[in-house]
């Protein structure tokens, strides 16, 4: 438990930390019953819903550590303070024994009675005047600056303790629409295999297209992943060399065209279950293969970073990923390494 004393001067900087942690984004959080073509909708408001609550909750948690780094920078300033505080207790002490010693507790009548001559007494008076106003100015000196310590401790205990519930709602936040996603990603895999198996694909399912981070005329097939199987690997699971690159994604993630084009084939079925192709200008292609679900129809323009699908693992997957590749022609066979190939174009994977 922190001390009270590396509190009081936060209060401005604690306020501030609190308005970084904007509304809570439970819109789609709340709502992610039923199964059909709009589990597809609520998967990608619940996956931006996730990354808004765990930036929010990564912004809250560095900013109380910045507040408690500043907290030590600034003990020194409060320290200073608190030794003002006790020099006034000290004034006031040696104000009072002054005044004993010299008489100024001395009733007037006494005074009069003592005194060699009257401009003694008058001296006298007004040395016991001075003296007493010095005494009420440190009493009221003292008393005001311990208000406002008890002050600014009081706001900064309530603020550090606001923060640190913030911080809790955003991690039960954060935790709980990560478990809704979970179990409407596996909804929506559920639904995609069962089209797969009918050999009938469900449909383009519009998604909501958040505002494209895409700076040039290339870009990544998926925003955040982990590359697995690549370009000319072998193993059990082809017949010949792995045709693409696989990006290692949660079932859902939005899937983006890599440039502009036009869909050529959208299909349901075989090897790669729910796959798109598209066609570029330069006479190549690219393929998204294993998808959940697709959001743009065969025949279709498209532009980089437009999200067409989500991921799944739909087809010969052993998991959730997306199977990229890179052709010359729209068929299976022609396919090129496609890091390269992104490579010349400013994409580094």
């Amino acid at each position: 438990m922190r001390s009270p004393r590396r509190r009081p001067l936060l209060v401005p900087v604690l306020l501030c930390a609190l308005a970084v942690l904007v509304a809570r984004p439970t819109e789609a959080a709340d709502n992610v019953s039923g199964d059909g073509p709009g589990i597809s909708a609520q998967v990608a408001r619940l996956y931006q819903d996730a990354a808004v609550a765990t930036r929010q909750y990564e912004a809250g948690r560095q900013e109380a550590e910045v507040q408690r780094a500043k907290a030590e920078r600034h003990e020194a300033l409060l320290d200073h303070r608190r030794r003002e505080i006790a020099v006034m207790h000290e004034d006031l002490g040696r104000i009072a024994r002054a005044q004993y010693r010299s008489g100024g507790g001395m009733p007037l009548t006494a005074q009069l009675i003592l005194a060699d001559s009257p401009e003694e007494l008058m001296r006298t008076q007004h040395v016991f005047s001075r003296a007493g106003l010095a005494v009420d100015n440190a009493i009221d000196k003292s008393r005001r600056a311990a208000a406002r310590l008890a002050a600014d401790e009081a706001k900064a205990a309530a603020a550090w303790q606001a923060l640190e519930r913030r911080n809790v709602e955003l991690a039960a936040l954060k935790k709980d629409i990560e478990q809704k996603l979970e179990e409407a990603r596996w909804r929506l895999q559920g639904q995609a295999d069962a089209s797969v198996a009918a050999g009938s694909c469900a449909g383009a399912v519009r998604l909501e297209q958040q505002q494209s981070n895409a700076a040039g005329a290339w870009v990544v097939p998926v925003e955040t992943y982990e590359l697995s199987a690549s370009f000319g690997s072998g193993g059990e699971r082809w017949a010949n060399a792995h045709t693409g690159q696989d990006f290692a994604v949660p079932i859902g993630t939005p899937v983006r065209s890599v440039g502009t084009g036009r869909v050529v084939e959208v299909s349901c079925g075989g090897a790669f279950g729910i796959q798109l192709v598209i066609e570029h200008p330069g006479g190549y292609y690219s393929q998204y293969g294993h998808l959940a679900s697709v959001a743009v129809d065969q025949g279709e323009r498209v532009s980089p970073g437009q999200w067409i699908g989500q991921s799944g693992s739909t087809g010969n997957s052993t998991g959730p990923h997306l199977h990229f590749e890179v052709r010359v022609t729209p068929e299976l066979g022609s396919s090129v390494d496609p890091v390269p190939w992104l490579a010349e174009r400013g994409v580094q994977l």
